[in-house]
């Protein structure tokens, strides 16, 4: 890479310069190096690194003065050799370490971090080639004997893939880190008995030691007197309520409902089974699928009134029928209304004709993917994830084991569909609740998508930014609630008077105001929230130019006195 010299402020700073690229002369040499790519991928099950993936520290020889600046995003030290590969990692920040006040002589240690995870052992061999060095290192990992991170001791925990996968998974071909990163995140957030998850589906094995504990409860009722205690329309529903038989027994008869409500809640960490992503929520179990496995609108629709009167913040519905209904739309207005975040399933069918509830307003549709974080497609036992426009993300959902809905003691039964990605999503969402109790629908919403990884699968479906196979991405249980919350999420419901293009861009995006006269502010935000630029635009046809950042994903928050939006762009 050969780098333009740039002087400003009497400091040299170091560009990317234009150059034509260099294709291989036969295709002998693109088979050489199909061939050693092959062999230097590594093993399967390999222990992982025991070092940060994307920062590195490094410790400048004496005869070498840095100055430490930014420049267009990218850190230069104005030493061109090291700034050549600031620009070719990505290295977005160095903080000094190690110059303490006693020291005599000046020394220059930084931590350099990186915009993405990168190859740390190449990166560690090129910064040391640069001569100009005394060492450069890994940022190494200890712990005082613990774990660095939650590992339940669930006794099939290994077979949950997409929790944790090492590419060793039994059942199908897997991808190391093709997961929603779950141990990571329970060293954040494991959830609260205050947040309850409505699980509208078959049902559940309310005995089941899995969970224990952990079925939600109507404490206004006296089980069993034949009296509507709480007068909320239901005898006796002290577990929730079957809509299918109408009756107040929502026990599981196919297994269905068992297996999601195992994925959202079983209890962790208890030595059996398998473990749940939420580990402390209430999971209120409403029956509204028969014994065939089919269920009216109606019973849906009376669900999610349910479930939104009885106090759920979540409602996942791993189900969906071909017709849009007003019905439906209704309930799912009224629980989004009241601050209720309804999870719903694509459907299986390998198409993308729109099934319901998935494209109502006011949901998150979720789509599946398999061991190797591709769209399932097809499921181990045929069809295939729907796509489609209004798909928001996806999440693991085949070959899903989970608690079996006829014993207490049988652990090998697994599922796969959309319905298993489904519980993913919605636990997350409940995990987010026990976060911050105040998010809303919206925001939960927001932080899913825009921390969900993008890009993991086909590339000739998963493109940058939203498509309509994969949605935002897999999501991604870690950086999720990991976000922080430094923009306004943009209120859904104000009239759409703006449209952004092209996306992706080359560097300028197009801002095509339709009826707004006054100044709209605009930011451009990385993905971690950072600020990066802001100014204003009063056009009906205005310009933004990031052709200075790095390629990559951001966000541009448009706001003015009707206009608060916020668009993912992708610049390439």
């Amino acid at each position: 890479m050969k780098l333009q010299q740039i002087k400003k402020n009497n400091l040299y700073f170091y560009k990317k310069a234009r150059m034509k690229p260099v294709f291989p002369r036969n295709l002998s040499s693109v088979f050489i190096a199909l061939i050693l790519s092959v062999f230097s991928l590594p093993a399967q099950g390999q222990q992982k690194n025991n070092f940060a993936n994307n920062r590195i520290i490094v410790k400048f020889k004496p005869s070498s003065t840095p100055v430490c600046h930014t420049f267009e995003n990218v850190v230069h030290f104005s030493i061109s050799a090291v700034d050549d590969l600031n620009l070719k990692y990505n290295c977005v920040s160095a903080r000094r370490i190690n110059n303490g006040r006693k020291q005599k002589i000046q020394t220059y240690t930084y931590v350099l971090q990186f915009g993405k995870n990168i190859d740390i052992s190449e990166a560690v061999k090129e910064y040391m080639a640069t001569g100009y060095l005394q060492y450069a290192e890994p940022d190494y990992k200890g712990t005082s004997g613990g774990k660095t991170s939650t590992v339940p001791n669930d006794r099939y925990y290994y077979r949950q893939w997409s929790l944790q996968n090492d590419g060793t998974f039994a059942d199908d071909t897997a991808k190391s880190g093709a997961d929603i990163k779950m141990e990571e995140a329970w060293d954040i957030e494991k959830g609260d008995s205050s947040v309850i998850v409505a699980i509208i589906d078959e049902g559940a094995r309310l005995s089941h030691p899995e969970f224990a504990g952990r079925i939600w409860k109507n404490y206004g009722e006296i089980p069993g007197n034949g009296i509507d205690d709480d007068g909320n329309g239901y005898i006796d529903d002290y577990t929730g309520w079957n809509f299918a038989y109408n009756n107040n027994n929502p026990t599981d008869d196919e297994g269905h409902g068992t297996n999601v409500a195992g994925i959202i809640g079983a209890n962790a960490n208890n030595t059996i089974g398998y473990a749940g992503i939420d580990w402390h929520c209430k999971l209120m179990i409403i029956k509204a699928l028969d014994t065939n496995n089919f269920g009216y609108y109606s019973a849906w629709a009376e669900g999610i009134t349910y479930a939104t009167d009885n106090g759920a913040k979540v409602i996942n519905m791993s189900l969906g029928g071909l017709t849009s209904s007003v019905t439906l739309q209704d309930a799912i207005d009224y629980a989004y209304a009241n601050n209720v975040t309804a999870v719903v399933a694509m459907g299986n069918e390998n198409h993308n004709s729109p099934d319901y509830p998935a494209a109502c307003n006011h949901v998150i549709a979720v789509g599946a993917t398999n061991a190797r974080d591709q769209r399932a497609d097809p499921f181990f036992w045929g069809g295939g994830s729907n796509y489609g426009t209004y798909i928001s993300v996806v999440a693991p959902g085949n070959y899903i084991y989970g608690p079996y809905f006829l014993s207490d003691t049988v652990f090998y039964t697994y599922w796969g569909g959309t319905s298993q990605a489904t519980p993913h999503v919605s636990a997350l969402a409940a995990l987010l609740l026990a976060q911050d109790s105040s998010r809303t629908p919206d925001e939960i919403k927001h932080i899913i998508e825009i921390t969900a990884d993008d890009t993991v699968g086909k590339p000739t479906e998963d493109t940058p930014g939203w498509d309509q196979y994969y949605g935002h991405g897999r999501i991604n249980a870690y950086r999720a609630l990991s976000y922080e919350k430094r923009t306004s999420v943009p209120a859904v419901g104000k009239p759409a008077t703006v449209s952004l293009y092209p996306n992706p861009t080359r560097g300028e995006i197009t801002v095509q105001a339709k009826g707004q006269l006054t100044p709209i502010n605009y930011w451009i935000i990385d993905l971690k929230g950072c600020i990066l630029s802001k100014g204003e635009i009063s056009a009906q046809n205005s310009h933004i130019n990031i052709s200075s950042l790095v390629k990559g994903a951001y966000l541009v928050h448009l706001k003015g006195s009707d206009i608060d939006i916020i668009q993912k762009e992708i610049l390439q």
